[in-house]
């Protein structure tokens, strides 16, 4: 029944026949009420494992994330895709923020974004408790461990919307964790049960060569000109790619 409605969901929300490898099993152990932690690799579809389940839970689904462009872009494509979501920043008007946790009050959004620097207020934390929040998902969750490069006290407060609502299944998402940053986030975010899904970050399609050469310019060229499509090429200095780009040019590769 779950899996016929979440494939549903998917088809007619984002028009896909079917989920990448992890999705489904992610999406599955979430509906069960099982907290989760999914590592998938940049690229993966992280944000389908909890839009979809968002979709099939009754109440409001909050999202932590750090990423405040992230934050708008998903929430841009949901309403196209004629889904209710809002986000909280501090890119926000006192009207556009009041608006918006009014929706959520109301029932009137399925997902609401969140940055981590929001849950520091007692104010939004209490107007959490007028809310029928009914899942909730923690990006970048890396983030919450002071085992992580890229640690932030604020997701440590990701812990008072757990005190808030002891019975709803929680979903840690991250692309980079090693084992000892994985136990942490299961610890900080208070797991019941250790849970973790992940997919190999092992890309068929990259290949890695490294050349030693005194020329590079003399081999950046040989390469280009015999390797098809479109290529990045990586520099210290603004003046460097302006520089290695009038030579491209000269040499009749269009950068």
């Amino acid at each position: 029944m779950k899996r016929a409605l979440i494939h549903d969901i998917l088809k007619r929300y984002w028009g896909y026949d079917s989920f990448r490898p992890r999705q489904e099993e992610i999406i599955m152990s979430v509906l069960d009420g099982r907290d989760t932690l999914g590592l998938l690799p940049t690229g993966g579809g992280k944000s389908l494992t909890f839009q979809v389940p968002a979709m099939v839970f009754e109440g409001i689904t909050v999202v932590v994330t750090p990423l405040i462009s992230l934050m708008k872009d998903q929430v841009d494509n949901l309403r196209a895709a004629g889904i209710r979501a809002v986000c909280l920043h501090s890119g926000l008007s006192r009207a556009e923020h009041r608006l918006a946790l009014d929706r959520c009050r109301l029932g009137k959004a399925k997902l609401m974004y969140v940055s981590p620097e929001k849950l520091q207020s007692a104010t939004f934390i209490d107007q959490l408790r007028s809310m029928d929040v009914s899942f909730l998902v923690v990006d970048e969750a890396h983030c919450i461990s002071q085992w992580g490069y890229d640690f932030r006290p604020s997701y440590l407060k990701i812990s008072l919307i757990r005190e808030l609502f002891p019975d709803i299944p929680v979903l840690a998402l991250t692309a980079s964790a090693t084992p000892v940053v994985v136990d942490d986030i299961m610890d900080k975010l208070g797991f019941k049960e250790r849970n973790v899904y992940a997919r190999s970050f092992s890309r068929d399609n990259l290949s890695y060569i490294v050349r030693n050469d005194f020329d590079k310019e003399r081999r950046l060229i040989s390469v280009l000109t015999n390797t098809s499509g479109s290529a990045i090429v990586y520099v210290r200095s603004r003046r460097r790619t302006r520089e290695i780009a009038d030579m491209l040019v000269r040499n009749g590769i269009s950068a």
